[in-house]
């Protein structure tokens, strides 16, 4: 019962981290995108597909649930399609509100 509590404290931090940075508007799935994309964008500027899809957040998730994620992501702007190309490579960003 103890760890449940101490997992119920973690997910409300989480939660008002997420509403702080407005991404409480984003499904689970756009939410994990976006986390995997910022993980793996520490180590390189530029976020491969491919490295997204194989991110442990990502996995299990449906190729066009997926793809449905990160079109919505570019569109509302927490994403951006990297200079010179139009799919498979992005960077992350936080829209301004």
């Amino acid at each position: 019962m103890i760890e449940t509590s101490k997992i119920a404290q973690l997910r409300r931090l989480l939660h008002s981290m997420e509403e702080s940075l407005g991404l409480v508007e984003l499904s689970s799935t756009e939410r994990d995108v976006y986390y995997a994309a910022s993980e793996l964008s520490e180590q390189d500027r530029i976020v491969r597909s491919d490295d997204l899809q194989e991110h442990p957040l990502i996995n299990g998730v449906a190729k066009p649930t997926y793809f449905r994620a990160l079109k919505t992501l570019v569109k509302l702007g927490y994403l951006h399609h990297a200079a010179g190309t139009k799919t498979g490579k992005y960077v992350v960003d936080l829209p301004s509100e």
